[in-house]
């Protein structure tokens, strides 16, 4: 437990120098633009399919499980606008998302080559943008089961209580919501795991990424929880920046949760270096060298 603890202490300090909280920065920028696009494409879709109206209340419920409160208000008015049904809306809105998508995902990558002390030069131009392409459905597909999972997790859970025992439904909806969130956990967990397996360009060993997948987890519920509970309770946004309050809140949340992603790759940086790494100095400490001084 010393030794954990004095990598979480190591990995908290390593995140300062390698200029994570900037990184998250431009990874909450990207992410909140890619965020709104990709609501108005649901609820588009939701429009033109023609039951997409009893599925309305099921995806609002996953979103309020998962959002802070401000951001929910955003959502809701998603929603209750009856979008145009256009299919040129769909096209561009779809565009901007895959777009945003993938500048959250090099900054998360640029997050984790810096973790591992590695330099920036060492994939090219396109290969990284190549991979940060290939990495939005491989990332992006398990966490639309997990959504879909708690979106309908309810549905599930009514239909399995009507059809229990008196007796037993108190037992049946206990074991359903933890396979429920198990779930849901562990598709957070496989979804990290593939991004720091395949988000630097040294292919790290399975077993050397899955404790910071699980440290990223925890954070990043914790800190969702942590956030919408203060928001609930003390922060009033709206006060400040208006109508842009929800925007703001939402632009928040999405920068801690950066932070969490990108500590767990720092936790994995400190607990597996990579050969040659582990007391390389981060790159914007490190100064080029003047001949006519040495």
């Amino acid at each position: 437990m010393l030794r954990l603890f004095d990598h979480l202490r190591r990995a908290a300090l390593a995140s300062f120098g390698h200029s994570a909280f900037s990184t998250a920065k431009a990874a909450a920028y990207s992410a909140v633009f890619s965020l709104f696009p990709a609501l108005l494409v649901v609820t588009t879709l939701l429009a033109i399919t023609p039951e997409g109206g009893s599925f309305s209340g099921e995806i609002r419920a996953a979103f309020a499980q998962v959002l802070p409160p401000d951001t929910m208000y955003l959502v809701q008015a998603y929603f209750q606008i009856n979008h145009t049904r256009s299919v040129h809306l769909i096209w561009s809105a779809s565009f901007v998302t895959v777009a945003a998508s993938m500048g959250f995902m090099l900054s998360l990558m640029e997050g984790f080559r810096r973790a591992y002390g590695l330099q920036r030069n060492v994939w090219s131009f396109w290969r990284e943008r190549v991979v940060a392409f290939l990495l939005l459905p491989g990332t992006l597909i398990p966490m639309v089961f997990a959504t879909l999972l708690v979106a309908f997790g309810h549905t599930i859970e009514r239909w399995m209580v009507e059809n229990a025992d008196h007796v037993l439904r108190m037992y049946v909806l206990l074991v359903w919501r933890i396979i429920r969130w198990t779930i849901a956990t562990c598709t957070s967990v496989a979804v990290l795991t593939v991004l720091y397996h395949f988000g630097v360009p040294h292919r790290r060993n399975w077993r050397t990424v899955l404790p910071g997948a699980a440290l990223g987890t925890v954070t990043w519920f914790l800190v969702t929880l942590a956030y919408g509970w203060y928001v609930t309770r003390f922060s009033d946004y709206s006060l400040v920046y208006g109508s842009f309050g929800a925007g703001v809140a939402t632009l928040i949340w999405l920068y801690m949760v950066s932070i969490s992603i990108l500590i767990g790759s720092e936790f994995n940086a400190q607990l597996f270096p990579l050969p040659g790494t582990l007391t390389r100095k981060p790159e914007h400490e490190s100064a080029p060298v003047n001949p006519q001084t040495v």
